[in-house]
């Protein structure tokens, strides 16, 4: 085996080994199990980081492994792979940091983190997917390593989650394989390819390539949250704030969203299901499903419950920006997948010190709060103003491109729900916003956990907001930056519309 052939698979290996191997420790190898998490995150940064450049020069990395007669696991590493690998490598490294000092003294760590290597595992394996059978391959794994994650804590709140996060994901996994399987039979080899594979089928095969269409979307569409199949997705929050940061900006949701990318680019090729009719329902039901999360958001007051709904609307602008169908709004579109994760991991972040340092869960709750957590309410508020779109952070850029890319495709109705998306935003993060800042604190919080050091928390889960909120700042800044995201998810444009 080359170099080139191994690379795709030692990144999967990098969390996987880590994982199988914490899995085996007892509670108290708390440094071991530690450095296993550490060591794994930094190796798998490291090989995605040998990575980048030769996927940049066009350099083929392809890894099989035969399953069935002529059906291979394929591991095949490309432009797009490369956006989703790199967010989710850093990302579990910050969540790793971040779990490590919110689960310190909780029971069942060497479960939770043997699931946890085991999810970012499987969530790199979609990244690399070769072809859409190893997709569903990996797809389906995420669902079952995901729920230990879900139902962590044990009680009956996170059990009935457990159960309904089961029961979307696994009808959605049916859909796609069927989907799946249904487009092997019809179009043999379903390897990813830059502008697609099915242009080329005989047009009678239309209709039924328009059927399949609809089962792969509905498929990833319960990951992607997308109405109305998003219902799994505010029950769940009853996980911990490490695991809703990771269903939320790593794994889960983006999985979805990023299939769909797969499915309308590498798949149908993105001019070719627009002249099948396929892109403009997809806009549609993205559009409906950004303002209804939006609206849905606007009524809740346990926090991680808004952030959910929040989650519900903004993944839905990368369906949108792929649904209109333009060069711009794909851009857009495709940017929002690393600028959404940036900001709402940030959220989750601080969701969780508020819930561990104070016991505060509710928003009613959050009055003066900036005053006893200044630096994680300023992280908040920093992820909050990039959520509703305020230049020159990172959630203007995806708007910016994605308002171009509606008028670019004459269809200018975008511009209007991207409009009331963001006012929508600003009306449920802006009095949460006050409220921290200007609000008078109560004479005593739920909880209130001092520190002997005078910290307002642990730096454990101090800095991972604070590292991912400048984050949110330098992604808006430095948009222009040569391999900033913006800069890769042009390169990326340029192949699926040009090659």
């Amino acid at each position: 085996m080359s170099w080139r052939e191994a690379l795709p698979v030692l990144i999967v290996l990098s969390s996987l080994i880590p994982g199988l191997i914490i899995f085996t420790l007892p509670e108290e190898q708390r440094r071991l199990r530690t450095a296993l998490n550490l060591a794994g995150a930094l190796v798998k940064l490291s090989l995605v980081a040998v990575l980048f450049p030769f996927v940049y020069l066009g350099q083929s990395f392809v890894f099989r492994l035969p399953l069935l007669p002529g059906m291979d696991l394929v591991l095949h590493a490309d432009a797009l792979s490369l956006l989703f690998i790199v967010l989710s490598a850093f990302l579990w490294l910050v969540t790793t940091l971040y779990a490590i000092g919110y689960l310190e003294g909780s029971p069942h760590r060497s479960r939770f983190f043997g699931f946890f290597s085991l999810c970012i595992s499987s969530t790199t394996g979609i990244a690399l997917a070769g072809d859409l059978i190893s997709f569903v391959i990996f797809y389906e794994i995420l669902t079952i390593s995901t729920y230990p994650l879900v139902v962590h804590r044990g009680t009956p709140e996170a059990l009935r989650a457990g159960r309904i996060y089961l029961a979307y994901t696994l009808s959605g996994g049916i859909l796609l394989l069927v989907g799946t399987a249904w487009l092997r039979v019809i179009a043999g080899d379903l390897a990813f390819v830059a502008t697609g594979i099915l242009s080329a089928l005989d047009p009678s095969l239309h209709p039924s390539l328009k059927v399949i269409f609809l089962l792969l979307i509905l498929g990833l569409g319960v990951k992607a949250a997308l109405v109305p199949l998003h219902g799994w997705l505010p029950l769940a929050m009853v996980a911990p704030a490490p695991v809703s940061a990771l269903l939320h900006a790593v794994a889960v949701v983006k999985a979805g969203a990023f299939g769909i990318m797969r499915v309308v680019y590498d798949v149908y090729g993105i001019e070719f299901a627009a002249s099948l009719g396929l892109l403009q329902p997809l806009a549609l039901i993205a559009a409906l499903t950004v303002i209804y999360g939006s609206v849905r958001a606007l009524f809740q007051d346990d926090l991680k419950r808004r952030l959910a709904y929040s989650t519900v609307s903004q993944v839905s602008y990368i369906a949108l920006g792929i649904g209109v169908a333009g060069p711009l709004a794909t851009i857009g579109g495709l940017v929002h997948l690393v600028h959404q994760g940036m900001m709402k991991i940030t959220l989750f972040f601080c969701a969780g010190n508020l819930a561990e340092t104070l016991g505060i869960h509710k928003i009613s709750e959050m009055n003066g709060v900036g005053r006893r957590l200044p630096w994680t309410m300023a992280a908040f508020t920093i992820g909050a103003l990039g959520m509703i779109g305020l230049p020159p952070l990172a959630g203007f850029i995806s708007k910016w491109y994605l308002v171009l890319g509606g008028l670019e495709a004459g269809q200018n109705w975008v511009i209007v729900v991207l409009m009331l998306s963001t006012l929508l935003n600003a009306a449920y993060f802006l009095p949460i916003i006050y409220r921290i800042w200007f609000g008078a604190p109560p004479s005593s919080w739920p909880r209130n956990r001092t520190r002997a050091d005078g910290r307002e928390t642990s730096l454990l889960l101090l800095l991972p907001p604070l590292a991912t909120g400048l984050l949110v700042i330098a992604l808006g800044l430095l948009a222009a930056a040569p391999f900033s995201p913006l800069q890769w998810v042009q390169v990326i444009t340029i192949r699926e519309y040009i090659q």
